[in-house]
């Protein structure tokens, strides 16, 4: 079976980790940690990093540093990961869905204002599968109009938007270091800022609150949400060689585009580059232009050894949204298009180019015989 995705850790990534191991540095509080968060604000151009257990509660710590009251409502695309929605509604805030650019599947300054009310009091920023938001048009909107901004970027490690690093947009800007992730820990994430306040106070929100002079004693209950030394050893040597892990998968989604180009009728393949920014194929994605035949596609080739991946499914379509919510949304017929006929394939360093052709044949294969052999 080829997988959608199987990491792959250096020489210099276990060195790292045995490094920590040898001299113990394995716990939330080890040096490893700290040091780790430096690298991070630095890679990012931030001020600060705080490391955590994964991308989700990175989300939800990073929501609820902010001073919003309950109710207030947070636009938030609604093609992206459920811990986008989930961070909003258990701050107590409401979600207000906006829908992506078709093309870019990516959230743009247009669908924001769309849906901005009176009532509007942050944004919650996401990159989507390699390119970039519209991030500058988007973050001096909020600017003008006093709105928070949460960026989202953990699918976007070392992209830039405008030639600025995604992940310095946001008030607090998230990362995950999921095993698929350009830097991965295995599991974890990251909130940047550039706020000493802020920093400060998602410090006590991930170690329970403890505080001196009477450590015990606690005023909120806070999370236990530390990243272990060990993780934050791995993450160390994964920054080192991200130019490399990006560059891999820029060649690769290069070969998936010329091998696709002649199919171009029948799938939306993703865009090189938007802008000045070009895709790093965090994955690779195609959107079939034939509807119904997603599944049956996935199902083809499962049976050839081949995983693939469904796109996100719509948050205002999701069983978990409660009531309340659903009517608060407008036309989403990008993100549910998108979202019906969408899919990703193999990509990454488990992959060659033979296994490529393998892939791209199997697709080509299904859509000469089940889509055009049937017209």
């Amino acid at each position: 079976m080829i997988k959608v995705f199987e990491p792959r850790l250096s020489t210099k990534d276990k060195l790292s980790v045995l490094s920590s191991l040898n001299k113990s540095n394995i716990s939330g509080s080890s040096e490893e940690v700290l040091k780790f968060e430096s690298y991070l604000a630095r890679t990012f151009d931030r001020k600060f990093a705080v490391a955590l257990t994964n991308g989700t509660t990175a989300l939800e710590v990073a929501v609820k540093s902010l001073d919003f009251n309950e109710g207030d409502e947070i636009i938030v695309p609604s093609f992206t990961i459920i811990s986008c929605l989930s961070a909003i509604i258990r701050n107590g805030l409401t979600p207000v869905f906006c829908d992506v650019d078709p093309i870019t599947w990516n959230m743009n300054i247009d669908n924001v204002k769309r849906v901005t009310t009176k009532k509007t009091k942050g944004v919650l920023m996401v990159h989507t599968y390699g390119l970039p938001a519209d991030a500058t048009n988007i973050k001096n909107f909020c600017d003008d109009n006093n709105l928070k901004l949460i960026e989202d970027t953990a699918e976007a490690h070392g992209q830039l938007e405008k030639r600025k690093k995604c992940g310095s947009f946001g008030d607090v800007s998230t990362l995950s270091f999921y095993a698929n992730k350009h830097i991965t820990t295995g599991e974890g994430g990251a909130v940047l800022t550039d706020s000493q306040e802020l920093y400060d106070l998602m410090k006590q929100i991930i170690n329970l609150d403890f505080k001196e002079p009477n450590r015990f004693n606690h005023k909120n209950l806070y999370w236990n949400y530390r990243i272990s030394g060990i993780q934050a050893s791995l993450g160390i040597s994964q920054i080192n060689s991200l130019n490399k892990t990006i560059n891999l998968k820029i060649k690769q989604g290069k070969a998936y585009n010329q091998l696709f180009k002649s199919h171009t009728d029948f799938l939306q393949i993703p865009l090189s580059n938007v802008n000045e920014s070009k895709n790093h194929y965090w994955v690779y994605g195609l959107v079939l232009k034939k509807q119904n035949h997603r599944d049956k596609l996935m199902k083809y080739l499962f049976e050839n050894d081949i995983q693939t991946r469904q796109f996100f499914w719509p948050l205002h379509m999701q069983d978990s949204l409660p009531k309340k919510y659903r009517s608060i949304n407008e036309n989403l017929s990008s993100a549910e298009y998108i979202g019906e006929n969408g899919l990703y394939i193999p990509i990454g360093p488990h992959l060659n180019l033979s296994k490529q052709k393998y892939v791209a044949k199997q697709i080509i294969n299904y859509i000469d015989n089940s889509i055009v052999g049937k017209e």
